[in-house]
């Protein structure tokens, strides 16, 4: 997504609407929708860094961006996610008790997975319906919700605002671009390893 709009026109767009754009981008990437939230939250935090943005207010949008976003993708997967995930799961020929079987899983770290999620790439924007679909208790969720909502936008900000000043702005991109992906491999891989020796204890049982 990122590529599909310049990096000079997401500066424009921060410029021109200053909070607003950091607020709604975050908001709207974490209920799914295809916008580069991270990258505008970025480019915020550089802009306050070059006086042009008050960078508390920067942490602000980002963070309640981040939660009502975030709770948006819980109400989804709650009242809605299940059935939808099924029929995927159809199409993809996976059974509905495996699928039954990986939301248990996620259910035993659902807290882990809203608290850290932010940090890695896709599990940012699913953790939330994820939550809702394993029925996660709200509370519950909200807590894990706002303080990894509030780490990610305090590192994120941070990043930018300070180590603007020494690299350039495209080249800080990269290097959150490069964590999220080797972050998101490293889950990717524990899972595939995770449902791999599960369905060697199945086959064995048999």
């Amino acid at each position: 997504m990122d590529e599909l709009i310049p990096l000079d026109m997401l500066q424009d767009i921060a410029r021109e609407y200053g909070y607003w754009a950091v607020f709604c981008g975050i908001l709207l990437e974490n209920m799914g929708i295809p916008i580069p939230g991270e990258t505008v939250t970025l480019i915020g935090g550089f802009l306050a860094g070059n006086h042009e943005l008050d960078v508390w207010y920067v942490f602000a949008a980002a963070t309640v961006g981040a939660i009502i976003g975030d709770s948006g993708g819980y109400l989804v997967g709650y009242y809605g996610g299940w059935p939808l995930l099924v029929r995927i799961g159809k199409w993809l020929k996976v059974s509905e008790t495996r699928l039954e079987s990986v939301r248990d899983r996620f259910s035993q770290s659902a807290g882990k997975a809203v608290l850290f999620g932010r940090f890695v790439a896709l599990l940012r924007v699913f953790a939330g319906p994820l939550a809702g679909i394993t029925r996660m208790p709200y509370h519950k969720f909200l807590l894990c919700n706002a303080i990894g909502a509030a780490t990610w936008a305090a590192v994120m900000i941070s990043l930018s605002y300070f180590l603007g000043k020494l690299v350039p702005l495209t080249r800080l991109m990269h290097w959150v671009t490069e964590f999220t992906g080797i972050a998101l491999a490293i889950v990717l891989g524990w899972a595939a390893i995770a449902w791999w020796m599960e369905s060697r204890q199945a086959t064995t049982l048999q």
